[in-house]
């Protein structure tokens, strides 16, 4: 009995500390601004991503593919609170795919039956990407309203969109 129940206490503690290693924040580009580089938005044409930010709105970026299930599920369950941060706090948030550039007609499909209702851009070279130094998505940047970027989280576990509204809120109050 006090074997099993310690074998217990074990797994317990391993699987909070992968838990806590997936929701913990990869902070590397905090206190940074965003580079100038350009994506390209539905209709094709490129907008330079810093020039998005850092005019009075708090912004989240998140990056994502349309092979990543972990990503649409995130940008799903944003989706569901989207309007109310809006109202709320002022936020816009801006879905960055990196699928290349063959995958434009997937992104297209993706987003048309998803319904949801913020920007998408595409960084198809994943330039961004690079110049924001992260191996994979999902990543989430949270970016106040001078345009600094305040909150890097990479991962998704369900739940983390509250996580990411508790620091929405708070840059909000400020």
């Amino acid at each position: 009995m006090k074997s099993s129940f310690y074998n217990f206490q074990i797994r317990l503690i391993a699987v909070l500390i992968l838990l806590s290693s997936s929701i913990s924040n990869s902070n590397a580009q905090d206190g940074k601004k965003l580079p100038s580089i350009n994506v390209t938005n539905m209709n094709g044409e490129k907008v330079d991503i810093s020039t998005l930010v850092g005019k009075g709105n708090i912004v989240v970026i998140n990056f994502w593919a349309t092979w990543c299930v972990p990503c649409k599920k995130e940008l799903n369950n944003i989706s569901e609170m989207y309007d109310e941060w809006k109202e709320k706090y002022k936020v816009e948030v801006i879905a960055v795919s990196i699928d290349d550039s063959k995958n434009t007609a997937k992104v297209k499909t993706t987003v048309d039956g998803s319904g949801w209702g913020f920007t998408v851009m595409l960084d198809p070279n994943q330039d961004l990407m690079h110049a924001l130094n992260f191996q994979a998505p999902p990543y989430s940047l949270i970016i106040d309203k001078s345009g600094n970027i305040v909150e890097t989280h990479a991962g998704y576990v369900d739940g983390d969109e509250f996580l990411m509204e508790e620091k929405i809120k708070e840059l909000a109050e400020k």
